[in-house]
């Protein structure tokens, strides 16, 4: 029980104790709202009084026995020693001159031996023949040693005259138990810090009965007790109060007195006269707002609520809140509570709410009143567009569900049944999931509509349906209004104005590609996480990635996934995530790619396939299938697979990830076929950009286990003419692939140019791949030193990279640095390497890489005896023989500047 800790109450009472003691009468009304004490206060008086030796008699009214008469008197009588306190026969008597004077008598009576102390109830509810008595008996007692306390609603006022004429008596004193401060409550509870106490009075109010109902509940959150206590409060605060507790739940923020007494079927008057009651009794929010206080609170009333009547009044406050000219969501609120959807007005209020509440990150609020609006739409096109908003708004937390809302729309679309209204949203829908075949023919169909009626392709003359899904259109969507290729999907054709889909998944056609990636990056600056900011965010971290590496990309991947993890957006952490995932594949850090992709995978619903979903799965079998996992990576892609792989962008990621599975497991005729697969989609969609989709390489590989060499160089020859044949990536490990075609001198020179450019290019593994083919080269051509020292570096690569694998096929049987296992001198402490100037930084790691001092001397444009001069200062800093003990993990910066 929480204690009664009041110490102003307090004094007043025992000054009243005191005073009957000395033979003075006393009469005490205890006023407060319901649950605020007054019950509490009179077993405080009546065991202070016990203590003190007075002789108490308890009594308390009831609503539900008003009308029985003389009820209150009665129970006093039985309190009292038996056959003390006279009751008359009847309640005709009850007015009786003698009646009312033979109480009064025998009270004095027992107040000659003690102190009498007569403890009354809800005072508003006692019997009117009791009330006359006790009137009475408060006059004639006037010189006794006797003490009223009667407690009572200030709201309820059944009998005006009893309390009225108390008022007169000059022994009269009137206590108002307030709800407790945030103070008093902190004070109550020692135990419990200062903010826990403010959240505890906020949630009750102060109320005493609601706080007491919490701290049974589990902590921070409302449960049974409360909900019981609000109830029960709710019922107590008088005869009309439930049923205008049930229309406050349902109006929430719109419960006005003029609002609740049209909704509850009472009288203003009454209804504010109700609302003072429940405010007073701390069960109403506080001033500027509407509704219960507490959520716990409203759920508790509705609950009780039968469900008819519930939906009933649900509807009429709908109505009641469009004509007060309430916001679409208040309006669609009551809605939606009421599942009603037969005013004319419901579909553009849904709509118009759904959209407020998407822009506030409240999915699931959008997404419930645009399933409602689904129920409302009176014609095909109307149930399409509602339905591809819905696969928008679902975009953010559940990508599979996204994409399957999209199902009927395409139906729809394809059986002609629908208008330019919703084909350019279907169209914007389905590009925006990558889904670029499927929304080349939605643009086909519009396109067609448009040329019928002498439209532009959007519906309007000149409308584009792809503009505005990307809001970095000047570099992200590179084949924007270019005309049409011959022989290109027919959706390029019409007009040669409309973007195609897959225009939106290109890199930049820029001139000068830094631009463009110094443009992405200034747009990520400025770019926060909202609806329709996705696409557009995700093309600006593709060309990033992409263009200028994925070192530079990586930390704002993570930025965006963090967003949107914080937003619980789980479609957006996805797309980020999966970002992220691909920028650490692309730097060769397979084990934090595999951890990236997992634990998005984990966060998405397990629900239905996705093709977003896929090509997450895809980076996750990759990551697997190159640390030498091949269960694990088949397990990756099986619980991911889409139904159709070559539909979209997404299908393409997933297609490679199974090939390079393929590849792994000796299935090397299914490996091509798949990347041949995607050469196909590549080309027909203008994606073919081998810094995105390597599938050249990707083949060339399969044919060389097929034993097709001549195909596989043609492969290679072809992807070395593409404009991305400059980059040091899609260089190197092309060049490693050709170097297996190539004669022992010409491979080993072309292996060291793969060398040099992965090592540019930032991906671990490719490079620890080329200097493991580098380091055999070198063997093979009698260089057993360079060899082991070369595959020494590829061992510690392939270690750091989580390819296990690999390491175990560049050094079978070793798992720690082959240079420690023989003893050698180990790596040279981290401050020795520190104290190398970046000259010798650059010769020694050149010398790590394999090459010799002459080739060192030509790469940086120096002298062989420079070099020579550079390796020896090194040695003696690093207290190394010679070259097998240098350190595998020197800093790659700048190593081809000269010196």
């Amino acid at each position: 029980m929480l204690p009664f800790r009041r110490a102003e109450e307090l004094s007043l009472l025992e000054a009243l104790l005191d005073g009957c003691a000395e033979g003075n009468a006393g009469l005490l009304l205890v006023e407060g709202a319901v649950g605020c004490g007054k019950s509490e206060f009179l077993e405080t008086a009546a065991a202070y009084a016990e203590n003190r030796g007075a002789l108490v008699l308890r009594a308390g009214g009831s609503a539900a026995e008003r009308g029985r008469a003389l009820g209150v008197l009665r129970r006093l009588a039985a309190d009292a020693p038996p056959g003390a306190l006279p009751v008359p026969s009847s309640p005709d008597r009850a007015e009786d001159p003698l009646a009312l004077r033979d109480l009064a008598v025998a009270v004095r009576a027992l107040s000659a031996t003690a102190p009498v102390v007569i403890c009354v109830d809800d005072l508003h509810h006692v019997d009117e023949p009791s009330g006359r008595h006790l009137l009475h008996l408060a006059h004639a007692t006037r010189r006794a040693p006797v003490l009223l306390v009667l407690a009572a609603s200030p709201h309820e006022h059944d009998d005006p005259l009893l309390r009225t004429e108390l008022l007169r008596l000059p022994h009269f004193v009137r206590l108002r138990l307030q709800r407790l401060t945030p103070d008093a409550v902190h004070a109550l509870l020692p135990g419990r810090t200062e903010a826990e106490a403010a959240l505890l009075h906020e949630a009750s109010g102060g109320n005493p009965l609601l706080l007491r109902a919490l701290l049974q509940d589990p902590p921070g959150r409302p449960g049974d007790a409360y909900a019981q206590a609000v109830l029960a409060c709710l019922h107590r605060c008088g005869p009309a109060t439930p049923e205008l507790a049930d229309a406050i739940a349902v109006l929430d923020g719109l419960a006005t007195p003029a609002h609740l007494a049209r909704l509850s079927g009472t009288a203003e008057t009454a209804a504010a006269r109700a609302l003072t009651a429940l405010d007073d009794a701390g069960l109403l929010a506080p001033a500027g707002r509407h509704g219960l206080r507490h959520p716990a609170a409203r759920a508790a009333v509705l609950d009780g609520m039968d469900p008819a009547a519930r939906s009933a009044l649900h509807a009429q406050a709908a109505r009641l809140a469009r004509a007060a000219g309430a916001p679409d969501t208040e309006v669609a609120g009551q809605l939606l509570a009421a599942r009603d959807t037969r005013p004319e007005w419901t579909l553009p209020v849904l709509r118009s709410a759904a959209d407020s509440h998407a822009a506030e990150g409240d999915t699931d609020r959008a997404a419930a009143l645009l399933r409602l609006a689904h129920e409302a739409c009176p014609d095909a096109t109307t149930r399409a567009e509602v339905d591809i908003r819905l696969g928008v708004v679902l975009g953010r937390t559940d990508p599979a569900a996204a994409e399957h809302r999209l199902a009927a729309p395409l139906a729809a679309a394809a059986a002609g049944q629908l208008g330019p209204r919703a084909l350019a949203p279907l169209a914007r829908a389905l590009a925006a999931q990558g889904r670029v075949d499927e929304s080349a023919d939605v643009l086909e169909r519009l396109a067609a509509d448009a040329a019928r009626r002498g439209a532009g392709p959007g519906g309007d003359p000149g409308g584009d349906p792809l503009d505005g899904l990307s809001a970095f259109p000047r570099w992200a969507a590179g084949r924007r209004r270019t005309p049409a290729e011959p022989g290109t999907h027919p959706a390029l054709r019409p007009a040669g104005t409309t973007v195609h889909p897959a225009a939106l998944w290109a890199l930049p056609v820029e001139a000068e590609e830094g631009a463009a990636a110094r443009s992405a990056e200034l747009f990520l600056r400025g770019a926060t996480l909202a609806e329709g900011a996705v696409e557009p965010v995700a093309q600006a971290l593709r060309t990033l990635l992409h263009l200028d590496g994925a070192a530079r990309a990586l930390p704002w991947c993570e930025e965006f996934a963090h967003q949107a993890a914080r937003r619980g957006a789980t479609g957006w952490l996805a797309v980020f995530a999966g970002l992220a995932a691909e920028a650490r594949l692309r730097l060769g850090d397979l084990t934090g790619a595999a951890e990236t992709a997992e634990a998005a995978l984990r966060a998405a619903p397990a629900r239905g396939t996705s093709v977003l979903l896929s090509a997450l799965a895809g980076t996750l079998a990759r990551a697997y299938t190159a640390r030498g996992r091949p269960e694990e990576a088949a397990a990756a892609l099986a619980r991911s697979a889409p139904a159709e792989h070559a539909g979209g962008v997404h299908g393409l990621a997933y297609l490679r990830a199974r090939g390079h599975h393929a590849l792994a497991t000796s299935r090397f005729h299914a490996a091509l076929g798949d990347f041949l697969d995607i050469g196909r989609y590549a080309k027909l969609w203008g994606l073919d950009r081998p810094r995105v989709l390597p599938w050249r390489t990707d083949a060339a590989e399969a044919l060389l286990r097929l034993g097709e060499a001549q195909r596989a160089d043609r492969f290679l020859a072809d992807q070395l003419t593409t404009r991305d044949a400059a980059d040091p990536w899609v260089r190197g490990t092309s060049l490693r692939l050709r170097a297996s075609l190539r004669g022992p001198g010409e491979r080993q020179a072309m292996l060291a140019r793969a060398v040099d450019d992965l090592q540019h290019s930032g991906d671990k593994y490719e490079l620890a791949r080329a200097m493991a083919d580098f380091g055999q080269a070198l063997r093979e051509a009698g260089e057993p030193a360079r060899a082991a020292m070369v595959h020494r570096k590829a061992w510690h690569l392939a270690k750091a990279c989580g390819a296990d694998a690999l390491r175990e096929r560049i050094l079978p049987g070793h798992t720690e640095d082959p240079a420690d296992e023989a003893g050698g001198p180990g790596t040279p402490d981290a401050g020795l390497v520190a104290s190398l100037s970046e000259s010798e930084r650059r010769v020694a790691l050149l010398a790590v890489h394999g090459h010799t001092n002459r080739e060192i001397a030509k790469k940086l444009y120096i002298t062989v005896s420079t070099v020579e001069q550079h390796l020896t200062r090194v040695y003696r800093k690093l207290n190394i023989p010679g070259r097998q003990g240098l350190p595998v993990d020197l800093d790659p910066a700048g190593v081809t500047r000269p010196v």
